[in-house]
């Protein structure tokens, strides 16, 4: 399990736009912050990043012993186009992150090799076949990634996600799909999770790498905004409705993706689906504003806290 959380939350690692800054500022709220690997470039780059947020947390626990920061998360994708994943899970291996979040395929090399300097896996999956498939090739825990969640997301509802693999599974288990508030935070441990897996709100914060316009979009956007298609990687989405009109294209008539278009890399370019087409989920309706990330946590464990005291009562 994973301690010293102010609220029971991970923040998800957001494509591009995590990076040293949003991750320090979310561990020292009090909840895990993440980042992808391929952020970092180029690869030397990561390097640089992990001492970075080692440093600034480590500085943190000195300053503050009576309330040390979270644990960080590194999330590597596993795809094999990843031509990056040996090097960047050397480069972690020097840091030893304490929590490695895997996508796009399961491993057991990789699996051992972060449970060789004393970290846990945890594997995003959208369905139980693969929940299954991770597990046995060592995953210490699992993210379902449930309907309306951003990025690459599953078509599942999350009571019958989470309730097909509590019938099997009894470790730490993550829930993402719309998830933007605290009373959201309660209900997905209500349903079985262990804890909250938060992506879009953080996107809205001054700490989080993108650009105003995409900031504003989540602000300004609801559940009705949100296209879900393949299209743009060949594994299906949720994406911001604007991002797909600016790019000159028909959200309610986009063609089918090709999953052989999926492509992450060393040498490559930023897959230009998440540079100009706009990953989010079905919760930024609850999003009002961009705010210091600090002050989104503080208002999730708010609204977790007032949940709680409204249901006990």
């Amino acid at each position: 399990m994973i301690e010293g959380l102010r609220i029971p939350v991970v923040g998800a690692p957001l494509f591009i736009i995590s990076n040293p800054a949003l991750v320090i500022a979310q561990c020292k709220a009090g909840i895990v912050g993440s980042f992808p690997a391929l952020n970092a470039r180029p690869q030397s780059q990561l390097d640089e990043w992990l001492a970075e947020i080692t440093e600034a947390l480590a500085a943190h626990d000195r300053d503050h012993p009576d309330q040390p920061a979270a644990p960080f998360a590194v999330n590597q994708i596993v795809h094999r186009s990843n031509d990056r994943l040996e090097a960047d899970l050397e480069t972690c291996a020097k840091y030893c992150p304490p929590i490695t979040i895997t996508s796009l395929g399961a491993r057991t090399e990789l699996n051992d090799a972060v449970h060789a300097w004393g970290g846990i896996t945890l594997h995003d999956v959208i369905n139980n076949h693969f929940a299954k498939k991770a597990i046995e090739k060592g995953a210490d825990g699992l993210i379902a990634v449930a309907w309306g969640a951003g990025g690459h997301a599953g078509r599942l509802s999350p009571f019958a996600l989470v309730r097909e693999i509590r019938a099997w599974f009894d470790g730490p288990l993550l829930l993402s799909g719309s998830i933007a508030t605290g009373d959201a935070v309660l209900a997905a441990q209500a349903m079985g999770a262990d804890y909250a897996y938060i992506g879009s709100p953080f996107i809205a914060t001054e700490e989080a790498r993108a650009a105003e316009a995409y900031k504003q979009g989540i602000v300004e956007g609801g559940a009705e905004d949100i296209v879900y298609s393949n299209l743009f990687t060949g594994v299906h989405g949720n994406y911001l409705r604007r991002s797909i009109e600016n790019a000159g294209m028909d959200p309610d008539n986009l063609p089918e993706g090709d999953v052989s278009t999926m492509s992450f890399g060393s040498e490559r370019e930023k897959p230009k689906a998440w540079k100009d087409i706009w990953g989010a989920g079905q919760g930024i309706g609850a999003v009002d504003r961009v705010q210091p990330a600090a002050d989104l946590v503080a208002k999730l464990a708010e609204e977790y806290t007032a949940a709680r005291k409204r249901l006990l009562s």
